[in-house]
């Protein structure tokens, strides 16, 4: 283990030990936009992995456009039976031979074209995969901005319901109150602490989400506060019209391309091939010969076998011209409900903002009020403040879904 990865995992362990400890002041706070730039800079495997496809392309594209090998032979031609005398017979001679074949067609030029158009497909793929990563990071990193935000709001609650208690505790010392008081604060304080032991599994899960992303180091830092910021979107149309240069499409696009070569390579094998043979006979004390040829192949009896192959191939480019219009379908219906959720998301955050949490909160108000007149019982002044957080935690969780909807409406336009 080198420097580094010891250091790594250094910090990783106490990131893991002291959650809010020393790490955190050791280091910035990571922004969402950083972890973006951090995980595409990280050279995935799986980035990389298809780098080296679209390269093995690239390298087969110029290998299957080469003409095959010449074949060269040598031979002794003529030889007597039995005396084996080379000089005995005048045809008897020493042969050289040389045979180039050449493809069906324009097989070699459309082999090229082929194997070019896969390797369009695969850096489509790198493309594609290098936004996945990006539409990942953001939605890790939201989601673990979530858990921080909601084990911050329980802690706060769990505080003020412990300041009740000690109302309570007091109010029983001197005869006002019941110990069922008592007991109803040590019940929510332990529901607290329960719920607390969740959000923290939670939030451990997005961490580990995120370092799978980021690695051990980056992703041990704690997050940016204040709101998460993301490039705007735009509206839904022009989401629509960049649709269909999405990655997935053009690399489907390019595989109909090499699906459709192989049909054009098929059909020119109804096409005869021809080969061109030159030879040269030495012979002892007489004179030489020398022959050139051509030799062409007829398809006479292999139509079938090539029938069947070029519709094998017209269906294969069919089934990909079929996957194509089938993600087609699958974007517009994701952007029509991923627009539907960013939407109606947003409108009901409005609701809460403007609404449900300021009533929230005078309804804890009225409670203490009220409980202090002696014109209300202590459980409902301890259920006003768990509305209040109950709200506050549905406020972050509308926030960081419309958010994630966000980041899938930047997935689908490209950004």
């Amino acid at each position: 283990m080198n420097y580094r990865h010891l250091l790594a995992a250094l910090l990783l362990g106490s990131a893991i030990a002291f959650p809010t400890g020393g790490l955190a002041l050791a280091q910035a706070p990571l922004t969402l936009p950083e972890a973006v730039d951090i995980a595409l800079g990280a050279d995935d495997p799986s980035v990389a992995r298809l780098e080296q496809e679209a390269l093995a392309f690239d390298d087969k594209a110029v290998a299957e456009s080469q003409l095959p090998d010449p074949v060269v032979s040598a031979q002794i031609a003529n030889v007597p039976f039995p005396s084996l005398d080379y000089d005995r017979e005048p045809m008897t001679q020493l042969k050289f031979g040389v045979r180039q074949a050449l493809p069906k067609g324009e097989t070699l030029a459309l082999a090229r074209e082929k194997q070019t158009a896969q390797a369009r497909s695969a850096r489509f793929h790198k493309s594609l995969q290098e936004q996945q990563i990006a539409l990942e990071v953001r939605q890790t990193w939201l989601e673990l901005s979530y858990w921080r935000d909601a084990r911050r709001l329980t802690l706060e609650s769990q505080r003020k319901v412990s300041e009740l208690g000690g109302v309570a505790q007091a109010d029983y010392a001197s005869g006002r109150s019941s110990l069922q008081n008592v007991l109803r604060i040590d019940l929510e304080t332990s529901s607290l602490d329960a719920r607390l032991v969740d959000i923290q599994r939670n939030e451990d899960r997005a961490r580990a989400d995120l370092i799978r992303l980021i690695g051990p180091l980056e992703g041990a830092r704690p997050l940016a506060s204040g709101a998460p910021i993301l490039p705007p979107v735009t509206g839904e149309d022009l989401i629509r019209e960049r649709l269909a240069s999405h990655p997935s499409l053009r690399a489907l696009d390019a595989s109909v391309t090499s699906k459709s070569r192989d049909v054009d390579i098929a059909a020119e094998q109804y096409k005869p091939g021809i080969s061109f043979d030159a030879q040269y006979g030495i012979r002892d004390s007489r004179s030489d010969f020398g022959s050139v040829g051509v030799a062409v192949s007829l398809p006479l009896f292999s139509k079938k076998n090539k029938d069947y192959a070029l519709r094998a191939t017209k269906r294969l480019r069919e089934a990909e011209r079929l996957a194509r219009d089938t993600q087609a379908l699958e974007l517009e219906r994701a952007l029509r409900r991923d627009w539907a959720q960013y939407t109606r998301l947003g409108e009901q955050i409005e609701v809460y903002e403007t609404d449900v949490l300021d009533r929230a909160r005078d309804t804890r108000e009225a409670a203490m009020a009220a409980y202090g007149n002696n014109l209300a019982d202590f459980a409902e002044l301890v259920r006003a403040e768990l509305a209040v957080l109950d709200t506050e935690l549905t406020l972050s969780r509308l926030r960081v879904d419309r958010l994630q909807a966000q980041a899938n409406l930047l997935f689908l336009s490209g950004d």
